[in-house]
């Protein structure tokens, strides 16, 4: 049997956390901060360590997200950092199925000229795939408040979403030191990120939602996905793992495929999304799953 550890992201007020705390596979838990709380950080983080999983806190950091919701007809978007960037330019919605063109750019407002026929709501991640491309800043104030937190908690494991340079990584160690971070790696920036300092600044994680969108060529993600755990042999992989159990109590043959392939190229540490781990039956399914094909593989 292969060792396999699962960390499983972390609805903040969900009522079956004791039950997956528990599982065999599970190594931690994962709060991702763009939830939405009745308390505040430190309350919450102090509430979720109680279930006896370490709490990995995962920044969002210069990752685009949308700030305000945008109901269609719009022709505005306002997102989490001034960027700039060349115009006309495409920007994707719902992990690349769908986009909009940009035509013009104001600090963090979008100016669109057409867009998703729904409402694209606050939190959602948004990509723009293009050389010229600046996000202006790094650490959100909810990163920071989270940071703070941290540190009168003593809690210590971050997870730093989209790292393209190493300001990025050390303005985290400035505010918490101590900390033990996981660089996730969401773009080609980030993956010459990787290439220059391998896993010397973090441990790795291949953040396949975001990555996916940003190589360009959907089948290149095979070879960025052997290139990370080449660079680091402890790498974490997330996203898009069993997505099909969050519409259906039986995983699709593909989604079995691809954990059979994650495990060929080496992965033992994998990571839970939103996606299926909302609801009770789909996230203990998917490690129920996930521990039996590592048993028979």
């Amino acid at each position: 049997m292969i060792d396999l550890n699962v960390i499983v992201t972390t609805p903040p007020y969900a009522d079956f956390l004791a039950e997956v705390a528990s599982h065999r596979l599970v190594s931690g838990f994962r709060l991702n901060t763009v939830m939405p709380l009745r308390e505040g950080p430190k309350e919450a983080l102090d509430r979720l360590s109680r279930y006896g999983q370490p709490i990995w806190v995962d920044l969002k950091a210069r990752q685009l997200r949308v700030v305000e919701a945008a109901i269609p007809p719009y022709t505005a978007l306002t997102l989490s950092h001034p960027i700039e960037v060349e115009t006309p330019v495409d920007v994707f919605f719902s992990d690349g199925t769908q986009h909009a063109r940009v035509m013009a750019v104001d600090g963090p407002r979008l100016i669109l000229d057409d867009g998703p026929r729904r409402v694209i709501g606050p939190g959602e991640s948004v990509n723009i795939v293009h050389p010229s491309l600046r996000i202006l800043g790094t650490l959100t104030d909810t990163d920071r408040a989270y940071l703070a937190a941290m540190a009168e908690l003593g809690m210590t494991k971050v997870m730093l979403s989209f790292v393209e340079q190493l300001e990025d990584v050390e303005e985290v160690k400035r505010l918490l030191p101590e900390g033990e971070l996981v660089l996730k790696i969401e773009s080609l920036k980030g993956m010459s990120f990787v290439r220059q300092h391998k896993s010397t600044q973090g441990r790795i994680m291949a953040a396949r939602g975001d990555l996916y969108v940003e190589v360009g060529q959907p089948h290149r993600i095979i070879r960025a996905m052997r290139d990370l755990i080449t660079a680091d042999p402890d790498a974490i992989v997330a996203s898009r793992i069993l997505n099909s159990l969050a519409y259906h109590p039986v995983p699709i043959s593909a989604d079995i495929s691809d954990v059979a392939f994650l495990l060929q190229l080496g992965y033992r540490s994998f990571m839970l999304g939103d996606a299926i781990c909302m609801q009770r039956d789909a996230v203990m399914e998917a490690l129920n799953v996930l521990h039996a094909i590592a048993r028979d593989f």
